[in-house]
């Protein structure tokens, strides 16, 4: 195991009703507070009305941003830091999922930076402070209402870059999970491979001795695999949505991470479709990680052997320990597929003419400083093409 520093300040409120406490938990934090949002949704369930309606009996003043979408856009970032600024905003509340989360982040600390925002993202600038950031979830999946990271996509160059700090843990984040319920399945099924992603990336690893975040990995996979279909079969099931909604948060607290070298070449390459295409973030995930699974798992074949029985349910001969792996991949595939996600790039309207760009661009060759991506096998744009072409 190796040395690490753990620190998760984020309060977590979870249960029926929290979100009517919100006006309560802001007034010790704020005055004034910027709402900020996505379409139209939580108007149309009522969400808003409860949001505005604490704020006001708690004597807390506001102003709005709507408009953020999936992939969220760095000008709408830019717009929200010219509001804060404007507007003495002292504290933001984001409702919504990991898209607003990421862009009240992102504008929690482009107050504070004397230049162009992606500037922090694009050069990974350390950063010294932020505005707080409080949440309403209401699409669980990114695990952003308790991590310290955000990733923004910038249109104009088609970049996606993501960026982490202490600083931008948010202060606390209200989970009821009765507002998961009107949720499209496209939605409850891209955030399932999202969070599961999530625990990929710390799972997969070279370290050893790592006993106690194997099993806390484990746990959280198995919860999700067992949950999350009855979700999708009855959106009204409180009970999964609160082990799903919880298993998400968990997933991306930085718990299961502990004491581990970490991998991430699987968001790395995503990025880069997202960037392009503009596609779901957790269907991009669920296209691409079987492939990945399929290039890299010989490097650590025990590795993927323990993935096989401890969380695929996989049994058969110690000494076909391939057998054991294919036949663990092919079970995480038919998971997707039951969960209605798509199994190629092709599904995701991607063709072969991008591959080589976006397979430079993720490890940096496309601008002359190409560094390897991954931890359990480092992977250069040859090696992140080829994962591309088994992907299609």
């Amino acid at each position: 195991m190796l040395n690490f520093d753990f620190y998760s300040p984020a309060r977590i409120l979870f249960g029926k009703d929290t979100e009517k406490q919100i006006g309560a938990l802001l007034k010790p934090h704020a005055t004034k507070v910027l709402l900020h949002y996505g379409g139209g949704s939580i108007k149309k369930s009522g969400l808003y009305d409860t949001v505005i309606t604490s704020l006001k009996e708690n004597g807390l003043s506001y102003v709005e941003l709507g408009g953020v979408v999936p992939n969220p856009r760095l000008s709408l970032v830019h717009e929200g830091i010219a509001l804060c600024k404007e507007e003495k905003v002292d504290l933001i509340l984001a409702v919504g999922g990991g898209s607003a989360i990421d862009s009240a982040k992102a504008i929690a600390m482009g107050v504070y930076y004397d230049g162009d925002v992606w500037e922090i993202y694009e050069q990974s600038k350390a950063i010294e402070k932020a505005l707080p950031v409080a949440t309403i979830l209401t699409i669980p999946a990114a695990g952003s209402e308790a991590s310290g990271d955000t990733v923004i996509t910038n249109e104009e160059k088609q970049l996606k870059y993501g960026y982490g700090s202490p600083h931008l843990r948010p202060l606390l984040s209200v989970m009821n999970p009765e507002l998961f319920y009107t949720l499209p399945k496209n939605q409850i099924a891209n955030g399932v491979a999202d969070m599961m992603s999530h625990v990929f990336e710390r799972y997969f690893t070279n370290t050893t001795h790592t006993d106690l975040t194997d099993g806390l990995c484990e746990t959280v996979l198995k919860t999700i695999i067992k949950n999350a279909p009855l979700v999708l079969e009855n959106p009204g099931n409180y009970d999964a949505w609160c082990e799903v909604g919880f298993g998400g948060t968990v997933a991306h607290n930085g718990l299961v991470g502990m004491g581990r070298e970490q991998d991430w070449a699987c968001h790395g390459m995503e990025h880069e479709l997202s960037a392009i295409y503009d596609v779901a973030h957790g269907a991009g995930l669920a296209v691409l990680t079987p492939a990945w699974m399929q290039y890299v798992y010989k490097d650590n074949v025990n590795m993927f052997v323990q993935f096989a029985v401890n969380v695929m349910g996989v049994k058969g001969s110690y000494r076909d320990p391939d057998a054991m792996i294919q036949e663990a991949i092919l079970r995480l595939r038919e998971f997707f597929n039951k969960m209605g996600l798509p199994a190629t790039l092709g599904e995701l309207g991607i063709d072969a003419s991008q591959l080589e760009i976006m397979a430079k661009k993720a490890t940096g060759a496309a601008f002359g400083n190409e560094a390897p991506i991954g931890g359990l096998k480092k992977l250069y744009w040859q090696d992140v093409l080829e994962i591309y072409k088994l992907a299609q």
